[in-house]
């Protein structure tokens, strides 16, 4: 990916990336613990990528998620994604996830539905879990049957889960179990 680029930014969950191209925004890092370990995932993912400048587009959407993981009921919904290369059921997916609002949820069930079927839930959770623009595609907000949190993919699990909705207001009833 020659025409990558990408920019690191703080945010109070931590240090977070954001990954672009000349399709625009094509990939976000939630935090690795450090920005150091974020910078080395990134690359992970992307091969030689250029630490860059963000454009005003890119800079927008930074401000943006900041916002929102600063307690800000931001709407990311407007936020424009280059998904190309992504499957098209994914795609689908996460257009309905982009649907949830900030401190509101939806089930994998309820967008399987909307896709088609309750038997897609697992291919649901399957394409959020390869979700590669976290927060501007809210998977976060996407819980297991029962509301219960169900998996979540970015370093930290569930309890990353937990927290961004709790940063939002979410009302998650969730007390762990041994079973869980």
């Amino acid at each position: 990916m020659t025409d990558q680029h990408f920019v690191l930014f703080d945010t109070p969950i931590g240090p977070c990336g954001m990954e672009w191209g000349p399709g625009g925004i094509n990939g976000v890092q939630l935090p690795m613990g450090t920005a150091e370990k974020t910078r080395t995932r990134i690359r992970q993912r992307y091969g030689e990528i250029t630490e860059s400048v963000p454009t005003a587009d890119v800079r927008g959407a930074i401000d943006a998620i900041v916002e929102l993981l600063s307690g800000k009921p931001k709407d990311l919904s407007g936020i424009a994604l280059d998904l190309d290369g992504v499957p098209e059921f994914n795609r689908s997916v996460y257009e309905i996830a982009r649907t949830i609002p900030p401190g509101k949820t939806m089930t994998y069930g309820d967008i399987a539905k909307r896709l088609g079927g309750v038997a897609l839930s697992r291919d649901v959770g399957q394409a959020l879990g390869r979700n590669p623009c976290p927060i501007v595609v809210p998977c976060h907000r996407v819980l297991a049957a029962g509301d219960k949190p169900g998996g979540f993919s970015a370093r930290g699990g569930v309890a990353t889960k937990l927290k961004m909705l709790a940063i939002e207001g979410a009302a998650v009833n969730y007390t762990p179990s041994l079973f869980d």
